[in-house]
């Protein structure tokens, strides 16, 4: 039985599923995916965090951000409004058997960190030649 499997739609889906399309948690890490030859990149929002409190780890198979933002008041400060969140922010994000874990990479400039997750040989596309009866012989 053949079954046909979209990477990029089966992170989608997953991730639809388990987060919900309109979450509005204020400590969920936004986050985009994007699909290059080779590899899929995921880049989260992160403005603000100081790169020493985050944490990218892969584990049996999950991917998973985790940071945290500290307080930034005196001793003598009091806010009065506050909007911004303070405290760990985590999103985990389940890797298939396509994905190269050990390849993994992250970089965290002007707020984004960028998660390139490269895939394996056997996940890249490949063209496949269509052959004729007696076309081995006319090569030959």
């Amino acid at each position: 039985m053949l079954t046909t499997f979209d990477a990029i739609a089966e992170f989608d889906r997953i991730a639809q599923r388990a987060f919900g399309p309109d979450r509005t948690d204020r400590t969920a890490l936004r986050m985009d995916a994007i699909r290059r030859p080779g590899e899929v990149e995921l880049r989260f929002d992160l403005p603000g965090i100081d790169i020493e409190s985050l944490d990218v780890t892969v584990h049996r198979g999950v991917l998973t951000v985790s940071a945290k933002r500290s307080e930034e008041y005196a001793e003598d400060e009091k806010p009065f409004l506050r909007q911004r969140y303070m405290g760990s922010y985590t999103r985990s994000v389940r890797l298939s058997d396509a994905v190269d874990a050990e390849q993994i990479e992250a970089d965290y400039e002007g707020g984004v960190l960028k998660v390139r997750v490269p895939l394996t040989e056997e996940a890249q596309p490949r063209k496949v030649e269509v052959k004729a009866p007696g076309t081995a012989e006319l090569s030959a």
